[in-house]
């Protein structure tokens, strides 16, 4: 057994065992049909990406899921991979192409261009996966996928083929969100809502049949007035509706267009007055549908204006939005332009205005909607948070068709092929299979490419080898459905609900309705845990734009992986967003740290003896030499172990942090290490004491690692819990029960009288480290303070441990009397401490302090007799639940009491 270092060095520590692992094959997937199942599938990052700070995150709880499931023993599978990112990449190439040669991809054609993206993909791609080993990320690397390999390709498009036969897919011409600058229509999905700041437009068009007479409309959009066909109202509006059928007078090309009556009109915006602009608004091309209005399209792709703008022609959209408010002022048509705020819809990638389109697409009527919300309304598909549960089911009441094709080259392309020459809208000169027709010469294929979401929407199937339905892979067989996804709520719509749909309607024959054990069967994943986002302190959202975005790696070698990991989880509330604080991540460091060198005290206090399990530890226990102390943390032990347990199996990640926290560095390292101290030199003691050391420390390794597994992996060995050729993920904790068992067959049992007694002791010694603090006296080791017990078992406590009190609050003396008499003090589960000082004291900053003490009692007073009063509590929670309520309660009345006569008596209040 090799001496533990004086400092920990995390850099080294983890290259070495990163590298150990993967050679082991410690991550290796294997199909072990005698063992549970267990797998997670990684959100497939875009192939291009660089690690960022969500990344650590998410895939922080991942590697905790998968690593506490390895030490459970189960079959783990964690499957890495990237998705090809069709127009972040495609963006990326054209950009780079327009730079370095200044051509675009139509100079190059479609199959030289696509395979200049495959090689700047292979080029630069993939960077983010070998970014997450130095996480610590447990992936099955032998197993990672891309979206764009052959195998996934052909899944990809075998499940358009399939829903297209099955009835599920159909092009049409539609109003689809366009973006202008990826030159491609988007699902509803890929847009983002904005307040953006703009004016509204108060304008004039005069009624063609009585000059002088005008129409007030209003608009945020001047510049499709060349596009307008038609002037509309509410058939039922009062001031218009002996307008209808006539005409009115577009200002710009100048042309008769109708007046029509509808009744999607909003009579109480602007002046009742609605300018029908078909070809770039939904509304309106709904109005233009009833009415048989003309469709104008006024602007290219790319957002300029066209030929029918007239004068505005060749000018960009928001340029021609000026001009066009010009030119109304000019023809003494604009009212007014007022400042106005609303909501926009921005391309998620480009992050521009997108524009409603017309435009032939292919798009999916999803199927298994009723059985997508059943999977979830019952539980076969659990949501952590809750709280989602309800935006998933109002989205998918809501559902609208999904505009699958994008107007691109890079992705997975249409397979659909149109018979040269003959009409494309007719089905009967269509061919649709994965290989194509067997006279290729008489076809032309699709142009489009599918939405990237319509490739890993086959996650959880076509990485474990589905590839049509009724497959069969040992690989599915075993580990689908998955046990867990773990993504930002973000992409509930975009990822997370759309695989669960194509589990249903793909895996499996096809079925009209699906029973709820066929939903089980066929769902892709049994629990979604979604993360929050991580902002800055500010809470914004972390951008390179920002510059408030640190830099993972950085951070890693900074702080170390483990310290990094520990930090992030404890600042994580379940599903909440976090605002990160580095600061918290120099605490898990310091965590880390701390873990070093209490393993360090241990292996240079004592040789070691037989660690090579729970029961041979505690076979070194002699009962006769423990004490309470060590009563007390074999107890909070056992504790510690079921609360990790319940955190774990709860996704309630911080809870996991925050209680490795609490146990390790206030009940061991502050206390029981500091109280051990004096006894290791006692040899009737020792032996017994460097065990109990042996068994927390062993039992804290494998409960901390999942969340820091190179720190607990290095003190593992270092401290000879297990051989050279062992690993830690290879032992389970177990639960509190099986530790306990291995005590008491060693004759051991924790009093709980003793348990209750370090417990005060603790309140006492905090109280008094508290008191000395609040006056300055924080390092002195000459103070004196005086206890008021509570009770007569406080005051024989007290008495029996002096020692020990003044050892480790500091005290050169400790005085007991029977009350206060109205001096103030620090209330602790022993009684009331004093500190006798030479000075006075300030008065008024202690009624300040015990004011402020007393508001924080009257809140707890009121929120334990609320719970205590809610009879649904009472009738439900179990005994130990109830009876804990009941305590806290009395123990925080008789504090506030206590408290109120305090500052009573320093003239701040009534005593209650």
């Amino acid at each position: 057994m090799a001496e533990i270092p004086k400092t920990y060095d995390p850099t080294e520590v983890e290259l070495r065992w990163y590298d150990r692992w993967v050679s082991a094959g410690c991550f290796a997937g294997k199909v072990q049909p005698g063992k549970e199942p267990y797998a997670v599938m990684i959100p497939p990052p875009n192939v291009t990406g660089v690690l960022h700070m969500g990344h650590l995150l998410n895939n922080t709880l991942q590697d905790i899921l998968v690593r506490r499931a390895r030490q459970e023993g189960k079959s783990v599978l964690w499957l890495p991979g990237t998705d090809h990112a069709g127009i972040a990449t495609q963006s990326r190439v054209e950009r780079e192409l327009r730079q370095a040669e200044g051509k675009t991809r139509h100079d190059l054609g479609r199959e030289a261009f696509v395979a200049r993206a495959a090689e700047w993909r292979d080029r630069h791609g993939g960077m983010i996966l070998r970014q997450l080993r130095k996480l610590g990320a447990s992936c099955d690397w032998d197993r990672a996928v891309h979206t764009l390999d052959a195998g996934y390709s052909r899944a990809v498009l075998q499940a358009f083929v399939t829903l297209h036969d099955r009835g599920h897919i159909h092009r049409g011409r539609r109003m689809v969100n366009w973006c202008p600058v990826s030159l491609t229509g988007l699902s509803d999905e890929e847009v983002v809502m904005k307040p953006s700041k703009g004016f509204l437009y108060r304008m004039r068009y005069e009624v063609a049949d009585t000059p002088g007479a005008f129409l007030e409309i209003s608009t945020t959009r001047p510049e499709t007035i060349p596009g307008d066909t038609a002037v509309a109202v509410h058939p039922e509006d009062e001031r218009y509706r002996h307008l209808i059928g006539r005409h009115v007078w577009r200002p710009f090309p100048r042309e008769r267009i109708p007046i029509v009556g509808d009744a999607a009109v909003d009579r109480a915006f602007g002046s009742g007055v609605l300018k029908v602009t078909p070809a770039h608004d939904r509304t309106d091309f709904e109005i233009g549908q009833r009415h048989g209005l003309p469709i104008r399209d006024v602007l290219h792709p790319d957002g300029r204006l066209n030929d029918l703008a007239g004068d505005l022609a060749g000018i960009d959209r928001f340029k021609a939005r000026d001009l066009a408010a010009r030119k109304l002022d000019e023809l003494g048509l604009l009212i007014k332009a007022e400042p106005y705020e609303n909501n926009v819809g921005y391309s998620e990638r480009a992050d521009v205005p997108i524009e409603p389109r017309l435009s032939e697409q292919w798009f999916i009527r999803y199927p298994k909607v009723e059985e997508a919300k059943r999977a979830v309304e019952t539980g076969i598909i659990r949501f952590s948070p809750e709280r989602w549960t309800k935006t998933y089911l109002h989205w998918l009441n809501h559902i609208q068709d999904w505009c699958i094709s994008r107007q691109l080259w890079w992705g997975h392309r249409i397979p659909v092929w149109y018979r040269k020459g003959a009409d494309r809208a007719d089905p009967a000169n269509r061919h649709v299979s994965v290989d194509g027709p067997a006279d290729p010469d008489n076809w032309e294929q699709d142009a489009d490419v599918l939405d990237t979401w319509a490739s890993s929407w086959l996650w959880c199937l076509a990485t474990l080898g589905w590839r049509k339905p009724g497959d069969r892979t040992p690989e599915l067989d075993h580990w689908y459905p998955t046990a867990a996804l773990a993504t930002g709520p973000d992409i509930i719509f975009l990822w997370v609900a759309r695989m669960i749909i194509a589990g249903l309607e793909l895996h499996g024959p096809e079925r009209k309705t699906l029973t709820d054990d066929e939903i089980r069967a066929r769902v892709p994943f049994r629990r979604v845990v979604f993360n929050g986002i991580i902002r800055d302190a500010q809470g914004r959202k972390m951008s390179k734009s920002l510059g408030n975005s640190p830099e993972p790696l950085d951070l890693i070698a900074r702080f170390g992986a483990d310290g990094l990991r520990f930090g992030l989880l404890s600042i994580a509330p379940k599903g909440q967003d976090i605002l990160f604080a580095e600061d918290r991540v120099q605490q898990g460091r310091n965590f880390c740290n701390k873990l070093w060198n209490a393993a360090r005290f241990r292996q240079m206090s004592g040789p070691a003896g037989d660690n090579a399990s729970v029961a041979a530890i505690a076979a070194r226990l002699s009962p006769a030499a423990l004490d309470a102390d060590d009563q007390a943390i074999l107890a909070r032990l056992a504790e510690t172990t079921d609360a990790v347990a319940k955190a774990l199996a709860d996704h309630e990640f911080t809870d996991y942090t925050q209680a490795l926290y609490a146990f390790f560095w206030g009940d061991f390292c502050d206390w029981y290490v500091e109280v051990s101290k004096a006894r290791l030199a006692d040899p009737a003691a020792k032996a017994s004491c460097l065990a109990v050391q042996d068994l927390v420390l062993r039992q804290f390794l494998l409960l901390l690692h999942p969340l820091a597994p190179f720190v607990t992996e290095e003190l593992w060995h270092l401290l000879g819990y297990g051989p050279e050729s062992d690993f830690i993920q290879g032992h389970h904790p177990g639960t509190g029960a099986d530790l306990l068992a291995a005590l008491a067959q060693a004759g051991v049992r924790p009093d709980p009288d003793a348990v209750a007694d370090i417990a005060r002791l603790r309140s006492l010694v905090g109280g008094i480290r508290a008191v000395k603090s609040a006056n300055g006296q924080a390092g002195r080791r000459d103070s004196v303070a005086t206890l008021v017990p509570r009770d007569a078992a406080s005051r024989a406590l007290a008495e029996s441990s002096r020692d020990k009190l003044l050892r480790l609050a500091g005290l050169a003396e400790l005085r007991l009397a029977a009350d206060t008499q109205g001096r103030p003090g620090e209330i602790t589960e022993a009684g009331t401490v004093l500190l006798e000082q030479s000075g006075q004291v300030d008065v008024a900053a202690e009624r300040v302090r015990l004011a402020r003490e007393l508001e924080k009692l009257e809140k707890a007073v009121a929120a334990g007799e609320s719970k205590l009063g809610n009879a649904t509590f009472v009738s439900k929670a179990p005994p130990a639940i109830l009876d804990g309520a009941k305590a806290q309660l009395a123990e925080a009345r008789a504090r506030r009491d206590e408290v109120a006569r305090m500052l009573a008596a320093l003239g701040g209040g009534a005593a209650p």
